[in-house]
This record gives C-alpha cells, structure tokens and sequence, in this order.
C-alpha cells in the first residue's frame, strides 16, 4: 500500500524533500507518494490543506516557509506539541494521533506537531565527527533557525553557548524567552554579544542567518576563531564558510541538516531509522 505524504510552502517548486524521501523509502523498501504542495499564504488556507490531506488518507506532512510558526499556532491551538516544537516556536512535521482519531476528535484535535530541524543539524554535526560534547560554541543569529536548534545544541552537551546577532536585544531577548519555555535552556549560561563583537577562540561556530544567500557578508571581527565552521545554508559558495576555511578551520554546508531533519520526520512517520550517510551520499551523486 501506497503512503502518502507533502511538504506544504509557498514558493514550494524548488523544494527537495520528494527526491529526499524518495531515497528513504528505497532505504526502507516500502513504497511511498511525496508531493509538493502550494497553499496560499493564509492561517485559512493552511488549515483547509492540512485537513484535505489527512482527511484522504496521508500520513505525515513536512512544513515549510511561511508556515512553520502557522502550524505551530495550529497544534497548540487544536493539537497536541513535541517538546522541541513547542521551545522552536515552529513546526516543520505534523503527523496525526491515531488514538485520538479513533476515539472521535477530529483532524485538527488529532494534529501532532513536532520540529526536527535542531536535532537534524545535531545528528549532522555528530556525522561529521566533530566534537560537540564540552564544546565551546558560538550562534550566530537570533530568528527563527536560531531558534529551534538552541534546545538541541545544550542537550547534546555543549559546554558554553554565545548567540551573537546583529541587535543584541533580540538575542537577549531570544534567550529570556526560551529559558522560560525550557527548563534545561534556564538552567545554560548562555551569552549574549552583537555579531560584529563576537570574538576569542570557539570549537565550533554556526552561522544560523540567511545572509550568505544574498552574497552579502557578516562583520565578523579578524579575532574571532574556530575549528569548526558550519552554515545552514547550501547549494552555493558561502562567504561565512570560506572566511572560516582561510583560517584552516574545517567547513560544512547545510545540506547534511536538511537530510537529517528529513531523516527524522521519515521516522516519526513510518518507524524506519534512514542511514544517513548513505543516503547523503547517494544523492549528493544524482544532484
């Protein structure tokens, strides 16, 4: 039997989540439908989506921009949250409580929302070798990718966490509002600088903005350095990481991240634990 699944956004075209569970489900020797989905850009419209779908008979949806803090609302409001989503803010996997279901709640009462992009980047990281446990760690960005990897990164085992962001407010405001949503966020000593300050020795340095996209630059100061250097953008040459790369660090791109999350939300829907180095490697060879 055939198991159905969308990623839902707007734009959606360029999306890769339907060759990335595709090799999944190969992996997994089942047979699966995964679709692209447009919906306009409407709290209505998305829930009309949500509902069409499970209401056919999917399984498991993925959620993309703009939608991620929309599904967030959607699962709090009417659902039920994983405890990553509900410190993310954002929800980028919804599946449904069968339980629920059967019991006579409907489709959005049934909604279960869950984000796998943290944790996606932690499994990455540990693919990578590089060492996380004690690590010195600095952030850089304070939005919404920031965000739903902090919870992630501190229950990996860091030592030290700095988020640093080009208004400092919004940083520091970032960590006052998850270390009242999280307990084990409270109890981290997390600091907090303006990007262009950030400076000292880091084993590891994540660039969580989208400014590499638009071939603009960070204002990182000539005293800042790390071993390791990772960009959760991809498919491009980032100036965060070439910087990095002149200073003998070693580098990543995020597309190992995004086929980690993807991992992780194949799991949530269908039980089967995806090889994530193999099939990275494989489509990275049909790009």
């Amino acid at each position: 039997m055939t198991q159905h699944f969308i990623v839902i956004g707007n734009p959606i075209a360029h999306s890769k989540s339907p060759e990335i569970h595709e090799q999944f489900a190969v992996q997994a020797g089942i047979d699966i439908s995964y679709q692209r989905q447009y919906c306009p850009d409407d709290t209505a419209s998305f829930i009309a989506v949500v509902e069409a779908f499970f209401n056919g008979g999917g399984v498991g949806a993925n959620v993309t921009v703009p939608f991620k803090q929309v599904a967030y609302d959607c699962c709090a409001a009417r659902g039920g949250l994983s405890a990553h989503a509900k410190t993310a803010g954002a929800v980028n996997t919804l599946s449904i409580n069968q339980a629920m279901l059967q019991q006579g709640a409907s489709i959005t009462e049934a909604l279960y929302g869950d984000n796998t992009d943290g944790q996606g980047l932690i499994n990455h990281i540990n693919s990578l070798g590089w060492p996380l446990t004690g690590a010195r760690v600095a952030l850089i960005g304070a939005g919404g990718a920031a965000r739903g990897v902090i919870l992630p990164l501190i229950e990996s085992g860091i030592g030290t966490l700095t988020i640093a962001n080009r208004t400092v407010s919004k940083a520091s405001n970032l960590v006052d509002e998850l270390s009242t949503a999280s307990e084990t966020i409270g109890k981290h000593s997390i600091k907090t600088c303006a990007t262009s300050e950030l400076t000292g020795q880091f084993d590891i340095i994540i660039n969580a903005t989208s400014i590499g996209l638009s071939g603009d630059t960070l204002p990182l100061s000539e005293m800042l350095n790390c071993h390791y250097a990772y960009d959760m953008m991809y498919g491009r040459p980032l100036p965060f990481l070439q910087h990095f790369a002149a200073r003998d660090a070693q580098t990543s791109e995020g597309y190992g991240m995004l086929i980690g999350q993807a991992a992780l939300s194949f799991e949530r829907w269908t039980g089967y634990q995806i090889d994530v180095a193999t099939a990275t490697e494989t489509l990275r060879q049909n790009k």
